[in-house]
């Protein structure tokens, strides 16, 4: 009996070991084996910090630790997500007008540093100044000054979006004043804030028409676009400024790699300004950095098109390969059978979705940067990481599940890490894509290796990781976020499989 019992016991155990092995994934990483730099994680202001930037200094504190907060609880969880860059919108001044401005919802309406006699107010934006600081006391280094539309001072109609959607809303006439006006803010920043900005983004977003007026836009055909930039670059070479230009923040990536049928003098933007051949080349321009930048928007379903979208941008890296792409802007605008726009979620649901897509454009565009539209929302859309009431002066915010699954990458891919190599099965299916667990490794300069990895799936999953080429590494550390955790710190259990949980993402940190 006592031996019968033995082998039942063995086979039982037998089975397990052997579930376990069959349920269970293995993952290659291969550190000696290097993709591109990834130099930040960032976030936009607009157009929320210009009133909670207002907000009692206790509230706006919590905020700003949570964006850009680099410390540790007692659990050894993260406090803040840390981020590495922060955008700041340079308004066209629209808010000044009020309802003349023709922009409706005063929130998307922005105050200027331009005055109507042509003299500046540095004072003005001080909500956004008092966020930049505070980005800029938590450790962030990455700067990026982006613009709308120039300043209703220069317009040709004086509004902050255009009447005509042909032709950008700013005459030839004024490119060097717009040039000289950014230069000034570039000045401004550095004397009076102590930060420099890293770059300026001179047009945004310019393939779209901006007639209906919901918010400050202007178009740029690419040809206008280019001269602007000339005009640009040859006052920053005369000020001797270290901010260079980024361009060209295309509203949808297809923009940067293909001919469009609608507005083709916007599109297949990096063959038009980065190839010697194109009549508006500008890689050769002192002030220009090497990169191109566009905006996941309208790419991220079907899966098949979220995948060969970014293939694309990949394609461009390789016929250009003294360029970057960096990823600028995205929230969620798409309505399709997973997701809509429309309606805030502070769930997994968005949390998720997202994380695929930055995923895919960390390891199939091959992205050296990832920056979400705006930080705060006063919204009803899948539009912030953190939600704040409508209020000018004092009023509530709430985080979402969506900040802390940016955190899972923003937190421990620190800048200039470099993305590596990792293999398992299905890696780059489509079907793995859309339901299946996606797996992404980065080396720190401290030599720390960073596997972030997001289970689509309901279930949990055993995964086998192994770092190739060595046994020196060691998983030290590991961060959750799913339903009930918010990055929160996790045992790990030496010499076993890594067990992810279900509708979950997941940072393991990896020390020799």
């Amino acid at each position: 009996m006592k031996t019968k019992l033995k082998y039942i016991i063995i086979g039982l155990i037998f089975q397990f070991s052997f579930g376990q092995q069959k349920d269970s994934l293995k993952v290659i990483i291969t550190p000696e084996v290097e993709y591109q730099t990834i130099h930040n994680f960032g976030a936009s202001d607009a157009w929320t910090t210009q009133f909670v930037g207002n907000w009692p200094l206790e509230k706006k504190d919590a905020i700003a630790d949570l964006l850009f907060g680099l410390e540790y609880d007692s659990t050894g969880s993260p406090k803040g997500i840390g981020l590495s860059a922060w955008r700041f919108n340079i308004g066209a001044g629209s808010a000044e007008q009020g309802a003349l401005s023709g922009i409706k919802d005063s929130w998307r309406r922005a105050e200027g540093f331009l005055q109507d006699d042509l003299s500046y107010n540095w004072k003005s934006q001080s909500g956004q100044q008092w966020f930049l600081l505070a980005a800029k006391q938590r450790g962030v280094k990455d700067f990026v000054g982006f613009v709308n539309s120039p300043p209703v001072q220069l317009t040709k109609n004086n509004k902050a979006y255009p009447s005509n959607a042909n032709s950008s809303n700013l005459a030839e006439e004024n490119y060097n004043s717009y040039a000289v006006f950014l230069a000034e803010v570039v000045k401004n920043f550095k004397r009076n804030l102590n930060i420099e900005l890293t770059y300026i983004s001179p047009f945004n977003e310019p393939q779209w028409e901006w007639i209906k007026g919901s918010q400050e836009g202007s178009p740029w055909n690419n040809n206008e676009l280019a001269l602007a930039t000339k005009a640009i670059d040859k006052v920053f070479n005369e000020e001797n400024l270290k901010t260079k230009l980024e361009i060209s923040e295309a509203g949808s990536i297809g923009y940067l790699t293909s001919e469009k049928t609608k507005f083709n003098n916007r599109s297949n933007q990096v063959e038009e300004f980065f190839n010697t051949e194109s009549s508006n080349y500008i890689g050769d321009l002192n002030s220009v950095v090497s990169k191109f930048a566009g905006h996941s928007y309208f790419t991220t379903w079907k899966i098949s098109k979220l995948k060969k979208e970014r293939e694309k941008i990949a394609q461009k890296l390789g016929e250009y390969p003294n360029l970057e792409y960096w990823m600028t802007e995205y929230c969620v605008l798409e309505n399709n059978e997973e997701i809509k726009g429309k309606g805030k979620d502070l769930g997994m649901n968005t949390a998720l979705y997202v994380s695929r897509v930055i995923h895919s454009d960390l390891t199939i565009s091959n992205a050296s940067a990832w920056h979400w539209w705006i930080a705060l929302s006063a919204y009803n859309y899948k539009d912030g990481l953190i939600y704040v009431d409508k209020a000018t002066d004092d009023g509530e915010f709430v985080d979402s599940k969506l900040l802390w699954a940016l955190g899972n990458y923003a937190r421990f891919i620190r800048p200039e890490a470099k993305r590596i190599k990792v293999d398992y099965k299905d890696i780059n299916s489509i079907e793995n894509l859309k339901n299946g667990l996606l797996v992404s490794a980065y080396k720190n300069s401290d030599n720390s290796i960073v596997v972030v990895v997001v289970n689509q799936q309901k279930n949990a999953v055993h995964l086998d990781m192994l770092i190739d080429g060595t046994s020196a590494f060691k998983a030290k550390k590991m961060y959750t976020t799913n339903k009930s955790l918010n990055l929160k710190n996790v045992e790990i259990k030496n010499n076993k499989p890594l067990i992810i949980l279900g509708a979950s993402i997941n940072t393991i940190i990896y020390e020799e």
